[in-house]
């Protein structure tokens, strides 16, 4: 190839990645620069950012009580459960529905990652429904019809209640886009593969699974791994939805999404510097999970 090809070639490989590359440094790598200069002043959204140093982090750390006793541990916690937990939820599933017949794994498969695309509108209306403090709320009433209960339950109001609720819901709606990724990574496992390995001497799914299945889509896992990761740390106004309380009863379910949207704009107070301080500190959480997610399932490719 002359050197003028290759140029033409390149420049037409550029051309191609142009609109993403465009889209991902305007409303990714922009957005989060700004965020963390702003970070680093008083900012209302009315009056021209002021430069405070790192007051805000200071504050945050010694006097946000709310951050430190609430919605940092509460996060941290509904990450542990729902990150995990919903990662292997969802590959768990997604091999599941790989053993049924494309007509029945299509259908099924649009039902459980319904959840994740409208879940705000089901809460409100299924789980609102489920755990309603009366006698006519589901939970209540079967647990008094078999007597395991004498009176109806405060669920949605009950401090020490809500955040497993929370983190309940988490799980039922965390069948997103890595559910999706992994499903379609086990359809398109090499057939045979599994049957070399059964005439090497494997002898039950379970080791298909082990030595075949996970190997063989390590980058939907990965994938899966940051998307769950991504999701428990992002998501917001469960607590809300569910008590319909802002705050939750004793900041119960109070995330650092809450904490931080709360600050930025409920209330009036518009503390977009404070804000913007938190979600720096909520990215950093972020990125050390992430590490520790590529350690396993990032790896090196095979030379």
């Amino acid at each position: 190839m002359t050197k003028t090809k290759r140029r033409k070639t390149e420049w037409s490989n550029y051309l191609f990645i142009a609109p993403y590359a465009i889209i991902f440094i305007v409303f990714i790598v922009l957005l989060l620069v700004i965020s963390l200069l702003l970070s680093f002043t008083y900012y209302d959204s009315v009056n021209a950012p002021r430069v405070i140093g790192l007051t805000n982090y200071v504050t945050l750390f010694t006097q946000d009580t709310v951050f430190m006793q609430s919605a940092l541990p509460n996060t941290i916690m509904y990450a542990l459960i729902v990150g995990p937990g919903g990662y292997a939820l969802a590959f768990l599933v997604a091999w599941m529905l790989a053993q049924l017949p494309r007509r029945f794994r299509n259908v099924a498969a649009i039902i459980i990652y319904l959840p994740s695309l409208v879940g705000s509108v089901l809460i409100s209306v299924v789980w609102k429904a489920i755990f309603s403090g009366d006698s006519r709320g589901y939970l209540n009433y079967i647990l008094l019809e078999f007597g395991v209960i004498n009176a109806p339950v405060q669920w949605l109001q009950d401090s020490n209640v809500i955040t497993w609720v929370v983190i309940l819901v988490g799980l039922w709606s965390s069948m997103g886009i890595g559910f999706l990724a992994m499903l379609s990574g086990i359809l398109n496992v090499n057939a045979e593969l599994y049957e070399a390995a059964y005439v090497d001497g494997l002898k039950s799914r379970f080791q298909e699974i082990i030595y075949i299945t996970i190997p063989s889509i390590k980058p939907q896992m990965m994938f899966g791994a940051v998307m769950a990761i991504v999701n428990a740390f992002n998501i917001s106004g469960l607590g809300t939805a569910l008590t319909g309380a802002v705050p939750t009863p004793q900041y119960a379910g109070w995330l650092i999404t809450d904490h931080m949207n709360d600050l930025a704009f409920g209330g009036g107070r518009m503390e977009m510097g404070y804000a913007s301080a938190i979600s720096v500190v909520l990215l950093m959480i972020v990125l050390v999970f992430y590490f520790v997610a590529n350690h396993f399932f990032g790896g090196k490719e095979d030379a």
